[in-house]
């Protein structure tokens, strides 16, 4: 409450002295009397007749007349008590406005503004589950007013996912319509929401809808995920297997995502008669080695940098194959093979050869940074099995 009032008593302070500054801090030069500025007026009035007389605009007549007006108006204008005080004010006035601003503002706080009301309304009556799911039925009765809005059915099919109602979820997905087509998370969210449906049946759209997510971007984690799922549940662990394994390499070390995901590739191989080195592709053809780091760049790097070993076709710019990892002890063992492929169409094993190079970064993000470490870019033989990748610069 301290840190309320004391910001605001400084803020009403303020507004009285400005408001109050000509009664409390009086100039010191005396204000123009009425009788003043009433004679200069007609003083102003009379050199004007008289400049109209002259330039031969009004007849002589016309100007005695007009002038013998205006002494009269200046005389009646000037026969009254002079004043002093356009300007001035008494005390009387200045506290009365001090008063009136003072107990206006704090009537309309108290009836208003309480923030100690407000703040224990709030802590009485926390968000619950109705108050969400009315918010949720509210903005679906919005939304039928709006059935053009695409993104704001992608929005609330999202909200219905949240709160588990998927027959409402997967609804609401179809009616954004081609919103949808674009977004891999959302195509990926509504194949989750349909094969929730269908009690864990991927066949058909759900699965088109994954493969759409995977096509737009190979690495999102939830596509894959399910990706994996529908493999698995439809008895191809192969397939489960690899593209769980390239879930498996974007996720942080230690964490319990990783934990779980392994333990379903290795239901997954156990169940498909699979080894546990079994390569991601049928030829199996992948580059392996170490990364070695510099000794000068040694202070620079930390237990929470990524590091990334790209691969890309000679020539080009699209990563053929990502491996991203957290840092560990250099040297340090990496291995590019199918799983990590960007693109499941172009595995790393049809190609011949590749260039490679290293980058620890300091953000995780897949562009790179001023102040990333990067090794040099090298060509490499696919199936090479001692690459050596030396990080011995930093990018400008």
């Amino acid at each position: 409450m301290t840190n309320f009032f004391i910001p605001a008593f400084l803020l009403l302070a303020l507004a009285l002295l400005l408001l109050l500054r000509p009664f409390l801090f009086p100039g010191k030069v005396a204000a123009t009397s009425r009788r003043q500025m009433n004679a200069a007026i007609y003083r102003e009035e009379l050199d004007k007749l008289e400049a109209e007389r002259t330039a031969g605009l009004i007849t002589s007549a016309d100007y005695e007349i007009s002038h013998a007006e205006m002494r009269q108006r200046l005389f009646q204008d000037t026969n009254e008590e002079d004043d002093h005080a356009t300007l001035g004010s008494t005390k009387k006035t200045a506290i009365a406005l001090l008063l009136f601003v003072v107990i206006l503002s704090s009537g309309l706080y108290f009836a208003l503004g309480d923030v100690t009301r407000v703040a224990q309304t709030n802590t009485e009556n926390p968000m619950t589950q109705e108050g969400v799911e009315k918010m949720v039925n509210e903005f679906a009765l919005k939304m039928e007013k709006d059935p053009s809005n695409l993104k704001g059915w992608a929005m609330l099919a999202r909200s219905y996912r949240i709160l588990g109602r998927n027959e409402e979820a997967a609804k609401a997905y179809a009616r954004a319509g081609n919103f949808v087509d674009s977004d891999p998370q959302l195509l990926a969210d509504y194949a989750d929401a349909l094969a929730s449906n269908a009690n864990g049946n991927f066949s058909g759209k759900p699965l088109s809808l994954i493969n759409q997510a995977l096509k737009l971007d190979p690495n999102n984690l939830m596509a894959l995920w399910l990706s994996g799922t529908a493999a698995f549940s439809a008895g191809n662990y192969r397939s489960a297997v690899q593209a769980w394994e390239k879930l498996a390499a974007q996720l942080p070390p230690n964490s319990e995502d990783l934990k779980a995901i392994e333990g379903s590739i290795a239901e997954a191989r156990s169940k498909g008669g699979l080894s546990v080195k079994a390569p991601a592709a049928p030829s199996g053809k992948g580059i392996s080695g170490q990364i070695e780091l510099s000794n000068d760049l040694k202070s620079k790097v930390n237990a929470g940098d990524t590091v990334l070993v790209i691969a890309r076709q000679v020539g080009e710019r699209m990563p053929v194959a990502v491996l991203k990892t957290s840092v560990a002890q250099f040297p340090m063992r990496f291995v590019l093979n199918d799983a990590l492929a960007m693109n499941p169409g172009a595995p790393l094993s049809k190609l011949k050869e590749v260039s490679v190079e290293v980058r620890i970064s300091k953000t995780g993000m897949a562009k790179p940074e001023p102040g990333d470490l990067i090794s040099a870019v090298q060509t490499i033989q696919v199936g090479t099995e001692n690459a050596r990748l030396l990080v011995d610069q930093v990018r400008q």
